[in-house]
């Protein structure tokens, strides 16, 4: 698929920042995914950092390719990546960008379908813009001021916008609530959490389409009482931003980012919520 070269300073001058970024980010994910699809082979024999977490050849060959092309666009913006954060400068800076090249490394090994590339912009500790793509599902998802999904088949040689779809969260009905919840990590407190809001209806999902699936209406909640790092987190929560919903922790604090050892505390990712 060809990909339009320097997007950031060439697209639509109506566009405002949030949503040209949003654009730019989906098509280095796109760019992304094309490597991860060509290195799926290899995905059998991962290795292992020293948190015990895999990581595949897969994961390392985008992030050299994401890096390269936010380098290249967004010399200014510094880059927080999974596969090669070094931090210091998260002090200091206002803007960031975090990139998550593999996200469910674990469903990528397994051979699911559900892992994603994930990239956004935090400003003033808030995701901006972002971009969730699923490979092997063809699906992008993009949030800047709107939020979108397109379907990467629909485009005929360079990948174009004009079918991308504009998507928002649904209200929440008074029964028949959904719940999307982790595939690989369903802790028992996410199930109580569940319980106790009354949710029978549950969707297991990998990775942050768990966000998108919220962004466009197809569940109300997602709740996480795991641990997770930003970068798992920064772009579902852009989508879902976008489309309506909300992203808090417990206590109904707006979930932040640019924290020192990149950690985020539980959370609930809410569509529009009654009393959820």
């Amino acid at each position: 698929m060809v990909i339009r070269r320097n997007l950031y300073l060439s697209e639509e001058l109506n566009l405002d920042e949030f949503e040209r970024l949003a654009r730019l980010f989906g098509l280095i994910a796109v760019r992304a995914g094309e490597v991860v699809m060509d290195a799926r082979a290899d995905a059998c024999r991962p290795d292992f950092k020293a948190d015990g977490s895999p990581v595949t050849a897969a994961d390392l060959r985008a992030d050299d390719l994401i890096r390269s092309c936010l380098e290249r666009n967004l010399p200014d913006f510094p880059i927080v990546s999974e596969e090669s954060c070094s931090g210091v400068f998260l002090k200091t800076a206002e803007r960031f960008i975090l990139v998550d090249p593999l996200d469910g490394t674990k469903e990528f090994i397994q051979g699911r379908d559900e892992f994603t590339i994930n990239i956004a912009l935090i400003q003033a500790g808030s995701p901006v813009a972002g971009a969730v793509y699923a490979p092997a599902l063809h699906q992008l998802y993009m949030g800047g001021t709107n939020a979108y999904r397109l379907d990467i088949r629909a485009n005929e040689g360079a990948l174009s916008f004009s079918k991308m779809r504009p998507i928002e969260v649904r209200q929440a009905p008074s029964k028949g609530r959904r719940a999307v919840v982790s595939r690989s990590h369903l802790d028992g407190a996410t199930k109580a959490w569940v319980k106790r809001h009354g949710i029978t209806d549950l969707q297991p999902s990998g990775s942050s389409l768990k966000f998108c699936v919220v962004a466009e209406g197809e569940a109300d909640v997602y709740p996480r009482l795991a641990p997770t790092m930003e970068w798992d987190t920064a772009a579902g929560h852009a989508v879902l931003l976008a489309a309506g919903g909300t992203v808090t922790d417990l206590d109904g604090r707006p979930l932040r980012y640019g924290k020192p050892d990149y950690r985020s505390t539980d959370f609930v990712a809410r569509g529009a919520p009654r009393d959820l």
